[in-house]
């Protein structure tokens, strides 16, 4: 099982116990460094509190399980307003809002396509942009984010 999947178990009932929710488990290597990030999230926005309570509440849950065997940093974070919709579940939630599609190859001349998410189906994701429909194929779509203008 995936270093992310495990934490996720564990970590999720003590995200709700905190009044949140997990929106994403990251392991990443940045900078020669490893990081493990908890994107938490709940209704109205989460603040510096939510992020320290749900830390200190995991950390001694992350030592005493032992998933990573290599020395990493641990934080836990606020999913954000632009943030990255990787579920089925994130693209329902979501449909009609504005979004932001990054391309693994240009299409049509651009890597990005901004437009209204209209429809989610098995990766498959379309967009209403310009006036027009464009749907884009999952071996096409490098991340989908939400987008928001100020």
């Amino acid at each position: 099982m995936k270093i992310t999947d495990q934490v996720w178990q564990f970590a999720e009932p003590i995200v709700k116990a905190n009044g949140c929710s997990l929106w994403d488990v990251e392991y990443v290597r940045e900078g020669g460094e490893w990081y493990l990030r908890l994107y938490i999230d709940k209704e109205g926005g989460v603040d510096i509190n939510d992020c320290e309570a749900v830390s200190r509440a995991v950390d001694p849950i992350l030592d005493e399980k032992d998933p990573i065997p290599e020395s990493y940093h641990f934080e836990v974070c606020s999913a954000g307003l632009e943030r990255v919709l990787k579920r089925p579940s994130d693209f329902e939630q979501f449909m009609g809002r504005d979004v932001l599609v990054k391309l693994y190859r240009p299409k049509a001349g651009s890597k990005e396509c901004h437009g209204r998410l209209v429809g989610y189906d098995n990766g498959r994701v379309t967009l209403e942009s310009a006036g027009e429909m464009v749907t884009f194929e999952p071996k096409e779509v490098a991340l989908v984010r939400l987008t928001v203008e100020f």
